[in-house]
């Protein structure tokens, strides 16, 4: 059996979470905009009702702070007279210490921030409208992939505990995941009326980001794993439970709590350890190894962004 948790180097190399920003941290605008009461309050409602991602959120009010810090530090205090050099200048800099993709992110958040103060009438001019990031292409994706044969063989390695219900919660999960294309994110918010039944065919609702839901028919192989862990579990009573649920102290005991990404990340570790994969596998590898599979035995690709709810084929694996 694998737990949630293991313990040593396995369960160091998880990030952190970080805490989230809550209002009281947001209503202390920056120097640069906290003399003008209206960009303060405009500050405000950008991070607080513009962006609903707490992890955009909290990228963007760390960049958008660092430039203000940057601005103050050279003597910039009033907002009406920032420029565009200003901002290339910033920019510029960043450049020496950061790689383009932070580069990129930072700017972006200044951006949408001066945008958003335009349109509130706080100031003229978009202050970072003509400044361009600097070019990243990236050519393949860092995410490790299984081949086929790799992903049978870790589904296979888990029927030997599946006398124990984590076992068979184990295998769902992951199967879930290599034939939906889900993200792992979606996966654990489901709830037990979340796998139901349509006609002759068992299907799942997925919830994806930004209140998205996403339903799919499930592969014969999904919907065998899947019963079996429902029925194991007994969260088929329990229509507004979770699904997949994280383990108690005690081994084999599900508690009513749903698993965090971090408790994924370290089963999937550990099942894949357990089973002889080497790959340097974490939360999207099973994902990506699905849209692959599928590309390559001939799927479409406007078929595979549409499974996974994708609007652009940005993480599909080169």
């Amino acid at each position: 059996m694998c737990p949630d948790s293991v313990p040593g180097r396995a369960a160091a190399r998880v990030p952190a979470r970080a805490a989230p920003i809550g209002a009281a941290t947001l209503a202390r605008a920056p120097q640069l905009l906290s003399p003008n009461p209206a960009a303060a309050k405009r500050f405000l409602e950008f991070f607080a009702a513009q962006i609903r991602n707490p992890n955009t959120r909290m990228a963007y009010f760390r960049a958008v702070s660092r430039f203000a810090g940057w601005c103050e530090s050279n003597g910039l205090t009033e907002l009406v007279d920032l420029e565009p050099v200003h901002v290339a200048a910033y920019v510029e800099q960043l450049g020496k210490r950061l790689p383009p993709p932070s580069v990129k992110q930072h700017l972006a958040a200044i951006r949408m921030l001066g945008d958003w103060l335009v349109v509130g009438q706080v100031i003229a001019t978009r202050p970072a409208a003509p400044m361009r990031g600097p070019r990243h292409v990236v050519r393949k994706g860092k995410t490790a992939v299984l081949t086929a044969e790799e992903a049978r063989t870790l589904l296979d390695s888990i029927p030997g505990d599946t006398d124990t219900v984590v076992g068979m919660r184990d295998r769902a999960l992951i199967a879930l995941v290599v034939y939906t294309f889900a993200p792992v994110g979606a996966v654990i918010k489901m709830r037990s009326e979340d796998v139901y039944v349509q006609g002759r065919c068992t299907r799942v609702r997925l919830h994806e980001k930004d209140g998205k839901r996403h339903e799919m028919p499930c592969h014969h192989s999904l919907d065998t794993y899947l019963a079996e862990y429902i029925e194991a579990a007994g969260v088929a009573d329990e229509p507004k439970g979770w699904l997949f649920r994280s383990t108690r102290a005690r081994p084999g005991e599900l508690t009513g709590n749903p698993l965090s990404q971090a408790d994924v990340y370290r089963m999937i570790r550990c099942r894949a350890f357990a089973a002889g994969i080497r790959t340097q596998i974490g939360n999207h590898t099973f994902r990506a190894a699905g849209i692959t599979e599928y590309l390559r035995n001939g799927g479409k690709l406007e078929i595979a962004q549409r499974m996974p709810n994708h609007e652009s084929a940005h993480h599909r694996p080169v």
